[in-house]
């Protein structure tokens, strides 16, 4: 979903260029992120960060990851950027890209992410718009590019139809299956939500009691 055009978004962003990374400032960051960091450990990318629930749950939950929320929209990363900025206290293991996750390959080096989180992407339901879903075989391409061998991808949406169309691409992309991180329901799963952190639409939804889906597999 679009959000809005903000007025205030632009001055913001550029006011917050150490927090907020735009596209030609992440390009050049290839391979050297960890620079940008208070501490080197691991990495960690959600593509399509919305307005930042989840990337910013994950940063205070887990201080010894490191976290990149992606996100194209200007409305949504600038929203995202001033509620990590606002928050109560220092999140300096985290940080955004204004910019398009199509090629993840663009901005990051082989190995240099460890684990990559696609929440809640838009499904794309008409056939002819296939390859624009985060989870057709060209985006898988791009991610195996940057995640390590074994590295891990996480996947969570409230539409049926998308999650069966990833699983088929998964599969035959040659994603490892793990049946411990598979869910038709996650938020009646008490062992999975032990450790799950909301996205904005996960928590709109489950409240609405629609079942949430929920896969984790990793790359060969």
């Amino acid at each position: 979903m679009r959000l809005r055009n903000k007025k205030w978004a632009q001055p913001w962003l550029e006011n917050h260029a150490d927090l907020v990374i735009n596209q030609d400032r992440a390009v050049s960051l290839k391979g050297n992120w960890q620079s940008i960091f208070t501490k080197e450990q691991p990495l960690q990318i959600e593509i399509g960060t919305g307005k930042g629930q989840f990337i910013i749950g994950m940063a205070k939950k887990y201080p010894d990851i490191n976290f990149i929320g992606m996100e194209i929209q200007e409305a949504a990363v600038a929203v995202a950027g001033r509620k990590a900025d606002e928050y109560e206290d220092e999140l300096p293991n985290l940080k955004f890209i204004y910019g398009d996750g199509a090629g993840v390959d663009t901005y990051f080096a082989k190995g240099e992410v460890s684990k990559l989180f696609l929440n809640f992407s838009d499904p794309w339901p008409k056939t002819r718009h296939e390859s624009r879903r985060l989870t057709y075989k060209s985006f898988l391409k791009s991610y195996q590019a940057v995640l390590p061998v074994g590295g891990d991808l996480e996947f969570k949406t409230d539409n049926r139809g998308l999650f069966e169309y990833s699983l088929y691409s998964f599969a035959n992309f040659g994603i490892r299956f793990n049946p411990a991180g598979i869910s038709l329901n996650l938020h009646e799963d008490e062992d999975k939500m032990i450790d799950n952190v909301e996205t904005e639409y996960e928590h709109k939804f489950a409240s609405q009691g629609y079942p949430i889906y929920k896969f984790v597999g990793s790359f060969n």
